[in-house]
């Protein structure tokens, strides 16, 4: 090759770097300017929405006011996916690829203790008994965060080369006992398709994370789930003799001991984090009566599927066999399951440019994964996804002192939205300009 034309290829080259630098540059501007402009209304927005906490598939005055929101922006809503879901989707100017954006709608059965002018009031229907309602995960601000990002990509979507997807997501916590839903139910009723979607993006607000911080990591980031219960029968009889019955009890407490034995003695930990949890025992009504049976509910935590299926094997292993050592009979029934929330390597490595454009070099983190579960994996065992959390306590708060999730003091700070807006608007165009 010539010199000459290896200087004209370096030029093309350079040219279209400072193209591609300068119309990201652009996007950025536009990004933070329409971020601030409907900064306000988000807030009003998750308000409302903390306001009128609805439990998982009962999400029915949250769709109808997100459909509402996204009509008035000038989509079209797609209403009862999942039960309670609302999807719409945003074409740009020209064809390209596929990006679906993703939250969580859902309310949990706690009642709040925090002293807010919104705070939840809600009550709802959980396992068959009445039950105050609210947000204690900080889904209200995932629903505003993209309903955000809507009002901006449409603004933008002369623009936008390739289409959106936006997922507002039901029963994230888990549908009522048998029901379907989740994202879960949601990939079975083809909401991945029609377009087919070719990366998703989906977002966690943090209270122990300071606002304007963002953490993530490929690979696994949240761990597999696999509820459980395991169901013993023995043999009634009066507490003073035991010997003339089979007692349940006695035999869940050796199935308990031995079941953690599972983790700290067959689990390669040094590759993977694991937990086998027992969170309730329920047998037996007098102090003098040995019960006929009892039935205990636990969770699995698994960060490798080799890891996760060794555990679901032992754990069916000892319980068999210690009921057969006390004469018992036993079952374990596998309950809910989620998968592993993975990152794409590929995708991570492609986007966390981008995410460090929008934050701040300093303020995107790696972090360790965490043992808590998403079924934001469900959408990510079809295409590559993209999962990270962003800080949801008001800079300078003592984090040690901040109310964890599922709690009745859980509480996020209104600053810390903006964030989730600029990162997943960033994202989202990048990816549809960098893969058309």
């Amino acid at each position: 090759m010539k010199m000459k034309e290896i200087l004209t290829i370096y030029l093309l080259i350079t040219l279209t770097m400072f193209i591609t630098e300068s119309k990201a540059q652009s996007f950025d501007k536009k990004i933070n300017n329409l971020a601030s402009k409907y900064e306000a209304e988000m807030i009003e927005l998750r308000h409302w929405f903390h306001q009128n906490a609805e439990l998982s598939n009962r999400e029915f005055k949250t769709a109808e006011r997100i459909a509402l929101e996204l009509t008035k922006i000038g989509l079209k809503p797609q209403t009862g996916v999942a039960k309670t879901g609302v999807v719409a989707v945003l074409k740009g100017r020209k064809p390209g690829p596929v990006v679906a954006l993703r939250a969580d709608i859902d309310g949990l059965p706690v009642k709040e203790r925090a002293n807010l002018p919104w705070k939840s009031e809600m009550m709802g229907e959980y396992n068959g008994e009445t039950v105050p309602v609210m947000h204690a995960c900080g889904h209200d601000t995932h629903t505003a965060i993209l309903l955000a990002t809507a009002k901006i990509m449409y603004d933008l979507k002369d623009e936008i080369s390739g289409t959106i997807k936006f997922i507002f997501q039901p029963a994230e916590e888990g549908a009522p006992a048998g029901e379907e839903g989740g994202a879960e139910l949601m990939v079975k009723e083809g909401v991945l398709l029609n377009p087919d979607v070719d990366a998703i993006f989906g977002l966690h607000i943090w209270s122990q994370f300071e606002a304007g911080q963002v953490y993530v990591r490929p690979e696994g980031i949240m761990a597999a789930v696999n509820e459980f219960r395991i169901d013993i029968e023995g043999v009634q009889t009066h507490g003073s003799t035991p010997w003339t019955g089979i007692d349940p009890i006695v035999t869940a407490s050796q199935m308990i001991n031995s079941i953690q034995t599972i983790v700290s003695r067959n689990m390669p930990l040094t590759e993977a984090a694991a937990v086998v949890t027992i969170g309730s025992i329920h047998g037996g009504v007098r102090s003098n009566i040995i019960p006929e049976s009892l039935y205990m509910l636990g969770t699995i935590r698994t960060l490798d599927n080799g890891m996760k299926d060794l555990v679901l094997k032992r754990l069916v292993e000892i319980v068999e066999k210690v009921a057969d050592a006390n004469n018992a009979k036993a079952k374990v029934t596998f309950l809910v399951s989620y998968p592993i929330t993975y990152n794409d390597e590929d995708l991570y490595n492609q986007m966390l440019p981008s995410l460090k454009r929008a934050n701040g070099q300093d303020n995107v983190n790696f972090m360790k994964a965490v043992t808590g579960a998403e079924d934001f994996s469900y959408f990510q065992e079809k295409v590559p996804g993209m999962y990270f959390f962003i800080g949801g306590s008001k800079k300078g708060t003592d984090l040690s002192k901040v109310a964890p999730h599922h709690t009745p003091d859980f509480y996020v700070d209104d600053s810390a939205m903006i964030t989730g807006v600029k990162s997943m608007s960033t994202l989202t165009l990048d990816y549809l300009e960098n893969n058309k």
